[in-house]
Formats: C-alpha cells, sequence, structure tokens
C-alpha cells in the first residue's frame, strides 16, 4: 500500500486501460473491427472500403418470432335445457295511407295542325321463292404440276449505236378563238318518284378457272385466186312427197302465275324547246406529222447488289427468379349454426266486421285555376370538392397484416 498521490493515479489509470480491453474482447464484433479495419487512403483517392453497406437486390422482409403456445381454456359445463317460453302473437301493423300529391293543373296547350292525307301507294310485288339450289361436288385433287426446268442465260446484248438528231418539229398553226354559246336554260326541278322495290340478294356466281392462253395462229398463206366456174344447168322438177302426218294433241301447259302490276310512273314534263345552236365553224386541217426513226431497244438493267449478311443479335441475360410469396395461414372452422326452434302456428284471427255505408256529402266548390308563376331562375352549379389525394389510401409498411405474416 502507498500512500503517494501520484502512484495512486497510475494504479486508477492501468485499471481502468485493463477493463476497457477485457470489455473489448468479450464483445467478438468490436475485437473483429479494431483488428482488421483498413486504413483510409490519402486525399484525393476514393474510399478504401464502400460507406453503405451491401444491400440485397430484392427487399426480404423480417421474420417475426413465433407466438408462444398458450394454454387451453378450461371446458365449461353443458347448460341445462329449459322449456321454452310460448310466444304470443303479434298483432299486424296495417299499412298507412299515403298522403294524396297535389297534382298541379294542366296547362291549355294550342290545337295541332290537321296534318295531310298520305297517299296510298301501290301494294308491292310479292317475288316467288326461289328454289334450294344442290350443293356442288368435292373438287378432286389434281396431280402436282412438274417442276419447270432452268432457263438458260440468254447472250449478252451489242451496245447500239448513238441515236440520230431527229429533225425540228413544224409549229402548228394557232387554234381558233372559241365562239361565245348562249347560256343554257334552266331545268325544272325533277319529282320524287316511289322507290323501287328492294332486288333479291342472288346467290354469287363462281369463280371460273383463268383460261389459259392459245398460241397464236401462224399466218395464213396467201393462196392462188380460184377460177371461174361454169354456170350450172337446169335440174329437172322435183317430185312431189307425201304429206306429213297429223301432229299429236300435246297436253295444255300449267297456268303460269298472274305477275303483279308495274305502278304507273308520272307523266314526263314538258320541257321548253332548245335553242338553235350555231352552226359550228370549220377548222383548217393539220399538218402530216413526219416519219420518226423507230425506237431503238431498251438496254438490260444492272444486277442488284447481295443483301450483306448482319450479325446476330446479342442473347438477353436471364431474368432473376422473384421470392416466393409466404403461404397464408389457415382460419379455423366456422362454427356449426344451431338448430332454431320451429315458427309458432298463426293463430286464426276472426273476421272484420262489416262497416256501415258512408252517407253521401254534397259536391264541393270548384276551385279556381291556379295561375301561371314565372319559372324561377337556374340555381348556380356548385363546384365540387376535391377528392382525397392518393397517400391517404396508401397502406403502410407496419400494417397488422405485416404483423400476422
Amino acid at each position: 500500500m502507498t500512500t503517494s498521490p501520484r502512484r495512486r493515479s497510475v494504479l486508477a489509470s492501468a485499471a481502468t486501460i485493463a477493463a476497457l480491453t477485457a470489455g473489448a474482447l468479450a464483445i467478438p464484433c468490436a475485437a473483429y473491427a479494431q483488428d482488421h479495419t483498413t486504413p483510409q487512403p490519402p486525399y484525393p483517392k476514393g474510399l478504401g472500403y464502400p460507406l453503405h453497406p451491401e444491400r440485397p437486390e430484392y427487399p426480404v422482409k423480417s421474420v417475426h418470432p413465433e407466438k408462444p403456445v398458450h394454454p387451453e381454456q378450461p371446458v365449461h359445463p353443458v347448460k341445462p335445457v329449459y322449456p321454452e317460453k310460448p310466444v304470443h302473437p303479434v298483432k299486424p301493423e296495417y299499412p298507412q295511407r299515403p298522403e294524396k300529391p297535389v297534382y298541379p293543373v294542366k296547362p291549355v296547350y294550342p290545337e295541332k295542325p290537321v296534318r295531310p292525307v298520305k297517299p296510298e301507294y301501290p301494294v308491292k310485288p310479292v317475288h316467288p321463292v326461289k328454289p334450294e339450289y344442290p350443293q356442288r361436288p368435292v373438287k378432286p385433287v389434281y396431280p402436282e404440276k412438274p417442276v419447270r426446268p432452268v432457263k438458260p442465260e440468254y447472250p449478252v446484248k451489242p451496245v447500239h449505236p448513238v441515236k440520230p438528231e431527229y429533225p425540228v418539229k413544224p409549229e402548228y398553226p394557232q387554234r381558233p378563238v372559241k365562239p361565245v354559246y348562249p347560256e343554257k336554260p334552266v331545268h325544272p326541278v325533277k319529282p320524287t318518284y316511289p322507290e323501287h322495290p328492294v332486288k333479291p340478294v342472288y346467290p354469287e356466281k363462281p369463280v371460273q378457272p383463268v383460261k389459259p392462253e392459245y398460241p397464236q395462229r401462224p399466218v395464213k398463206p396467201v393462196y392462188p385466186e380460184k377460177p371461174v366456174r361454169p354456170v350450172k344447168p337446169e335440174y329437172p322438177v322435183k317430185p312431189e312427197y307425201p304429206q306429213r302426218p297429223v301432229k299429236p294433241v300435246y297436253p295444255e301447259k300449267p297456268v303460269q302465275p298472274v305477275k303483279p302490276e308495274y305502278p304507273q310512273r308520272p307523266v314526263k314534263p314538258v320541257y321548253p324547246e332548245k335553242p338553235v345552236h350555231p352552226v359550228k365553224p370549220t377548222y383548217p386541217e393539220h399538218p402530216v406529222k413526219p416519219v420518226y426513226p423507230e425506237k431503238p431497244v431498251k438496254p438490260e438493267y444492272p444486277q442488284r447488289p447481295v443483301k450483306p449478311v448482319y450479325p446476330e443479335k446479342p442473347v438477353h441475360p436471364v431474368k432473376p427468379t422473384y421470392p416466393e410469396h409466404p403461404v397464408k395461414p389457415t382460419y379455423p372452422e366456422h362454427p356449426v349454426k344451431p338448430t332454431y326452434p320451429e315458427h309458432p302456428v298463426k293463430p286464426v284471427y276472426p273476421e272484420k266486421p262489416v262497416h256501415p255505408v258512408k252517407p253521401t256529402y254534397p259536391e264541393k266548390p270548384v276551385h279556381p285555376v291556379k295561375p301561371t308563376y314565372p319559372e324561377h331562375p337556374v340555381k348556380p352549379v356548385r363546384p365540387s370538392k376535391p377528392s382525397e389525394p392518393h397517400h391517404a389510401h396508401k397502406k403502410s409498411d407496419h400494417d397488422h397484416e405485416s404483423r400476422d405474416e
């Protein structure tokens, strides 16, 4: 034991250092952090380790601890079954009569104008029913056509000479001035004819196959002139042939249905006489067109270049697999519905008494007609209230659902 104050301070500092080192060694994380720390590099280089720790790519929910198993509740004794009390019948409530609404007096509308009598149109003709056409036979399967042979390459055409210069075209004479014709008369408006009956829709005609192109016929040769034939001699008179037998009597044809009468067309209006147009002047004859040389044959165009081979498209990376959703807990089954007692039998009520006949009252005086008041002014449309913001409906991350999971 030392009594000097200097010695006592040294001993206290040593004790505190020993306690601190013992506490740091007891926590493995703190000891590991002290031993394996990377020093910060000097400025302006980057950091030796990232400021933020690595995070997973997808959010992982925190695993809540399992709930402790509570002890089962004690079983209560079964209640005794008491006798059911008699249910008294409830008197029926008669519905109240609704109050009669006060209807407004109907205004006196002006009389409607009398419409003209609609003319009677001719009756539409009844078209005969069309017969059902038989079904077409199935088309046979034709044999495959033979493959055509490859055409041989044609020889290269020679280069054509330079075109000669053509003569200058002569100038055509000027056309005469067009005379001023009289204005066309205004024709009367055509009357509206009744509509024709709708034409029935006939079946579409079958598409005929395309006929092959036949080869051109050869040019007919020039034959020599035919010689002049001598005059034919007169032939003797023909003998009389026997009479033809009598034609048998054929059965009568069936009576065809009477065609419907065609509606009468309206009388064509009398148009005014057309005016006499002036005689057109005679134009001078055009000059004779010069004979131009024949056009040269068009040369063949060069072949198109071959399409280059482009590089293949890169293969996209495979999408990552998302984490599976947690399995929902199984909810307990609903309790069995108890059997309720049957409804009591409705009692037989006595018949309603016959009410006496109401006395007849004198007629009420007729009220005067209500005057027509001016219409109320239109109320201004108030602006609608703004709807709630979206963040008000957004669920928080700490809901009771996340706790259950």
